[in-house]
């Protein structure tokens, strides 16, 4: 079920002041990246401010009411990977709680399976490109994966490391 997210356009702001606070938005929305909205905004003021949410997004598993903070980082899933995650600044991937984003080097196939979008035949494709290729060099390599299209590596990107 995709849900409309209706609220009053946040401007992007060209810098930081008091009165902003600054959100990563990441993954079933129209413009992903960081925006700019007021403080006391909610990750609904966020998702607008990202030009709302794409056609496949499945904000189910989000609170769209719940308060933003500088740095947060937001991903909404689809109806495909209905996955939503509302991370704090320099909480982990996946918004687990853990140290940070996975390091793709030294990554075992249970946790790649914990990313969105990662089963075990992708988590099992990742290994074998690292067996072949050797240790990744950036992230971006991700998508020379298997299995691996723009929309996975979007939603990937911001919870992994090399």
């Amino acid at each position: 079920m995709t849900t409309a997210v209706t609220t009053a356009h946040a401007e992007p702001t060209p810098s930081p002041s008091p009165q902003t606070a600054r959100v990563h938005v990441a993954g079933a929305v129209t413009r992903p990246g960081v925006v700019w909205v007021p403080v006391g905004a909610i990750v609904q003021d966020a998702i607008v401010a990202a030009g709302g949410l794409s056609a496949d997004a499945d904000p189910a598993q989000l609170n769209l009411a719940a308060p933003v903070s500088d740095g947060m980082q937001i991903i909404v899933g689809t109806a495909e990977e209905p996955l939503g995650v509302i991370s704090e600044p320099g909480g982990g991937g996946g918004g687990d709680g853990s140290a940070g984003p996975l390091d793709l080097n030294t990554a075992t196939a249970d946790q790649l399976e914990e990313l969105p979008g990662i089963g075990p035949v992708s988590a099992a494709a990742i290994l074998a490109w690292r067996a072949e290729h050797g240790r990744f060099t950036a992230v971006e390599e991700l998508q020379e994966v298997s299995g691996i299209g723009p929309k996975t590596f979007e939603r990937l990107a911001p919870l992994v490391r090399v």
